[in-house]
């Protein structure tokens, strides 16, 4: 298993090459630690289908991120990477399964729902590695990327209408460089405790959004000049 585990972890840091920080191998080390500590109490969890999942969950995210028609999905791609990788490693196809359920789970707009144990975790891991200290630093790694805006007085309701395609929560940007991170705490981030399914993750994910609402509350007034 080790031998194997080794021989991915490089494959995975090949495709990880070219990412942005939020989304390298160091990304998806994070996830797994989080994996772990998520799985704990809860029976029958097969580590090993997570350790794959973990490792091979974006590595179809430098497609996504050359494309300009914004009709790749990282995670699609990444399951297709993913079905060839552990085939030519010779794992049961049982196994590689449930693997690409997790990866393609782990994406909300795949319109796949995690089933399983395994995938619950992984959405759950993912979600809460971008929230927090963390979640702020990767917001600022993604507005320098897309030459976007630190802050922005817009009121949301407008910013939604006139950047979100179809006016909607869950729509696509239009314009990235309007974006920033203040919009995706208001829009996303704080929505993600409800979308959880572990209770573990749940009150993480509250712990760290507190953190992120002071940051940005702090942000707001240092904007404004106030302090």
């Amino acid at each position: 298993m080790e031998e194997k585990y080794q021989k991915i972890k490089k494959i995975a840091e090949g495709n990880l090459k070219g990412c942005d920080a939020g989304h390298d191998i160091n990304h998806a080390l994070r996830v797994y630690d989080l994996c772990l500590k998520l799985a704990r109490g809860i029976k029958d969890v097969d580590l090993e289908i997570l350790q794959l999942a973990v490792l091979l969950h974006d590595i179809g995210g430098l497609k996504e991120l050359k494309d300009k028609t914004g009709k790749v999905c990282h995670a699609r791609k990444s399951a297709k990477m993913a079905q060839k990788i552990l085939k030519n490693l010779k794992y049961p196809q049982e196994k590689i399964d449930k693997v690409i359920h997790c990866i393609l789970a782990h994406r909300h707009r795949t319109g796949v729902k995690p089933e399983t144990k395994e995938a619950k975790i992984l959405f759950d891991a993912d979600k809460l590695d971008a929230l927090g200290a963390l979640g702020v630093a990767r917001a600022y790694i993604w507005i320098g990327k897309n030459n976007a805006k630190i802050y922005s007085n817009m009121p949301l309701e407008k910013y939604i209408r006139e950047n979100i395609v179809g006016g909607k929560l869950n729509g696509r940007i239009k314009d990235k460089s309007k974006h920033n991170p203040f919009f995706e705490f208001e829009l996303k981030l704080k929505r993600l405790p409800q979308r959880l399914y572990t209770q573990r993750a749940k009150k993480m994910a509250r712990e760290r959004l507190s953190f992120m609402a002071s940051f940005f509350n702090r942000l707001k007034k240092e904007v404004a000049g106030k302090i």
